[in-house]
């Protein structure tokens, strides 16, 4: 049997009411010698029916004898894969008609490329919208975000199958939920990363998925990650610190509790720019956007805390770091920010002294 040009690897776990969209949605691919590696992790559901009656023979099914978790899971795909290429999907969202093609055609553009994304939209309720990633990337762009958050959506990757097969293991079951986050840090020994930036995946927001119901489990897997990649930058407790601070406050978008973590954040955030940028040597464009996109964190950081009351708009200014600006994010907006701060604090305290009022 020939080999395919890509594999499609599907961790299948009572998946039933999302499956066969996603399956469709890879029957109406433009590059059309794919197979789909359903590996399904023991469903109490009808997932194992469903793919052992798909008609299409490019689906194959996989069955766990034992629950082993979606990582070890899709490793079990990856090494059952007989693609060129490996692409990640999971089992709710939706191909775009594409993507595919595509990310074929940049890998064997681009021999450098070990790993390449591409942008997505989120769909929640049946309405499509943009996610909140860059518009516009470089590799060395991706590069950078990857020092600070996780910079792709697992399912728009697609790996070399030889890179795949190369990391023992695949990913990593102890960084569960975070292992993709981890992934795109170990890959980079055999080459670079890139994304494609137009939307090439709908990725589906529901309660049942991952992301929503084992959020503290994945922060505490990527803060593992961050801490690892900088300790050499940092020192290890430094590294610790600052991790928590850019999953709990980048990535998760907790406010700040206070002037002082801002000010930590801020400090932190340069020190890795400055060893980045002189470690890389990034090109004019790329070093524009690492810049750009650092600020709009920087703006979002600061509006969040902002409005949460914990910080004043005085903190804001001085925190910042000195090439950051106001973080693009105009004076007006922060000063709005500030002002729905200030009333929370407000009603904070009214609530407060009615409280002391009753005892």
């Amino acid at each position: 049997m020939t080999a395919p040009i890509v594999s499609i690897v599907i961790p299948g776990y009572n998946g039933e009411a999302f499956l066969a969209d996603t399956l469709h949605s890879l029957a109406a691919q433009t590059l059309t010698d794919w197979e789909a590696i359903v590996v399904d992790d023991c469903s109490a559901d009808g997932t194992r029916d469903l793919v052992r009656g798909w008609a299409d023979p490019r689906v194959r099914l996989i069955e766990n004898d034992v629950n082993g978790g979606p990582v070890r899971t899709r490793n079990r795909g990856v090494a059952a894969a007989r693609g060129r290429f490996i692409a990640g999907l999971d089992q709710d969202d939706l191909c775009l008609p594409e993507r595919l093609a595509r990310q074929v055609a940049y890998l064997d553009a681009h021999p450098d490329v070990v790993l390449v994304g591409a942008q997505a939209e989120q769909l929640r309720d049946g309405r499509v919208s943009a996610m909140h990633y860059a518009s516009h990337t470089t590799p060395d762009l991706i590069a950078w975000l990857s020092w600070i958050e996780n910079p792709l959506v697992w399912s728009t990757v697609m790996v070399r199958s030889e890179v795949a097969r190369a990391l023992d293991p695949f990913t990593r079951p102890e960084i569960l939920y975070a292992e993709d986050f981890d992934l795109y840090h170990r890959v980079g020994a055999f080459g670079r990363i890139a994304r494609l930036d137009m939307p090439l995946l709908r990725y589906r927001q529901h309660a049942a998925g991952a992301s929503q119901r084992f959020t503290e489990t994945m922060r505490q897997s990527a803060m593992r990650v961050l801490a690892e990649r900088h300790a050499a930058v940092l020192g290890v407790a430094a590294a610790e610190e600052l991790a928590r601070l850019l999953v709990l406050h980048n990535m998760g978008g907790v406010p700040v509790p206070d002037r002082a973590t801002l000010q930590r954040l801020g400090a932190g955030i340069t020190t890795l720019q400055t060893a980045f940028l002189a470690q890389e040597r990034p090109d004019a464009e790329s070093r524009q956007l690492i810049r750009w996109e650092t600020a709009r964190r920087w703006a979002r950081i600061g509006r969040a805390g902002l409005r949460s009351g914990a910080v004043r708009l005085g903190d804001v200014v001085r925190a910042r770091p000195p090439h950051l600006g106001l973080g693009y994010a105009g004076i007006e907006t922060l000063a709005w920010c500030a002002a729905v701060g200030a009333l929370r604090r407000a009603q904070e305290r009214r609530a407060a002294d009615q409280a002391g009022q009753r005892l």
